[in-house]
């Protein structure tokens, strides 16, 4: 259990990735289970899908990575004026 916490720990837009995958499936099928799909085509819909909730935890991470070099910005201002 410790393993999986802190894989999730260094890694959450996997995990984030995976979560949001797993939810935009299962929405899928329930969506379109009458549609009449054939296997292949349910291939590409799931796969599509999975690599759009990937786009999205990658999109979405783009604000992270402003955030930690702001927060890297401080540290430095910060240890500047103590050294002085």
């Amino acid at each position: 259990m410790t393993t999986v916490r802190d894989f999730a720990k260094n890694h959450p837009q996997i995990i984030a990735w995976i979560v949001l995958a797993i939810g935009m499936v299962i929405i899928l099928v329930w969506s379109a289970k009458d549609v009449g799909f054939t296997a292949g085509q349910w291939a590409a819909l799931v796969v599509t899908t999975i690599l759009l909730a990937g786009a999205c935890v990658w999109i979405i991470g783009w604000g992270d990575d402003e955030e930690e070099e702001e927060i890297e910005k401080e540290k430095v201002e910060e240890i500047d004026k103590a050294a002085s």
